[in-house]
């Protein structure tokens, strides 16, 4: 009888132990992007802060139909929750559809899909695209001093990140109307691209003010480009950016880039996890969280190395 009682409380101490793994799928979209490299490592470090928690990881390398065979195979594999960064903000139905038909917890980071409101189940950890856009226009527009040539670097026609910060750069514009958008391309979020991008904007002759890119890397690239040309970036031509990660401090820092707009992937990255943690137990939980973006210039930037 004693034996049977301790075998019982032995078992009562374990489960909670066993209940406690939780192994959690990821699948980034393209871990290539200096940005999400940077959020898929801050959730790494974070996992292994947490007890009983294993991550495993996927990189989609910007292809839908990967992430949709890799979001199938975290619910064959019965994983407890899965993290997904969209590929294409527009083509997440099929994999909410997979992880509500596994009954498994889904939780979007960094680029929300493209729905009106989230279905049960499913969550969402990021920043609001449009302020971004809204924050780097208004400081380069008071530095135009409200008038000029403008030429928007865009991001991804795929994702919604390129179409919210464009349209936060357009609506400040509306304030504005001595500044014209003479330019208007994308250069899919790369550094290389934007280089060459820029370049032939400069030898076609038109005259550019300024560029306002969706992110550090493009914005990266076509000061590197206007400095080639020979001309000064923030002098000749203004150029800000968006994300304020290490890369886009130190253009800051050389005055390559005027301004940039921080985004918090470490917060991303760690509140994820932590949702899905929160989704997994059946704990109270938001469904939405929304990180603040934060205007970053020569006059703050070293307030944010190494946050």
């Amino acid at each position: 009888m004693k034996k049977q009682m301790l075998a019982v409380l032995f078992s009562a101490l374990l489960s909670p132990l066993a209940m406690a793994d939780v192994r959690i799928g990821i699948s980034i979209a393209q871990v290539d992007d200096v940005f999400l490299a940077q959020m898929r490592d801050y959730m790494a470090a974070h996992g292994k802060q947490l007890q009983g928690v294993t991550l495993q990881f996927e990189d989609a390398q910007g292809d839908v139909v990967r992430q949709l065979n890799q979001v199938l195979s975290f619910t064959a594999q019965g994983m407890d929750a899965i993290i997904v960064n969209p590929v294409d903000t527009a083509a997440t139905a099929k994999i909410t559809e997979d992880a509500q038909k596994a009954h498994i917890p889904l939780v979007y980071v960094n680029r929300r899909p493209e729905t009106p409101q989230l279905p049960a189940g499913v969550g969402y950890v990021g920043s609001d695209e449009v302020k971004a856009g809204e924050m780097q226009m208004r400081f380069l527009a008071d530095k135009m001093g409200g008038k000029g040539n403008l030429a928007i670097m865009l991001g991804l026609l795929s994702n919604d990140a390129t179409h919210n910060r464009t349209r936060g750069v357009k609506s400040v514009l509306k304030d504005y109307p001595n500044i014209h958008v003479v330019e208007e391309q994308t250069a899919d979020w790369q550094r290389s691209k934007a280089m060459d991008l820029m370049n032939n904007w400069i030898v076609s002759g038109k005259q550019i003010d300024a560029v306002a890119a969706n992110a550090d890397e493009m914005a990266i690239g076509a000061a590197m480009a206007i400095r080639q040309a020979g001309l000064q970036p923030g002098k000749d031509i203004l150029v800000g950016g968006s994300d304020g990660g290490p890369a886009g401090l130190e253009a800051i820092k050389k005055d390559d880039l005027s301004v940039t707009v921080y985004q918090d992937n470490k917060g991303q990255a760690y509140g994820s996890i932590d949702l899905a943690l929160k989704m997994v137990r059946k704990e109270p939980y938001q469904a939405e969280l929304t990180i603040p973006y934060q205007l970053i210039t020569k006059a703050n930037y070293q307030q944010f190395v190494n946050p």
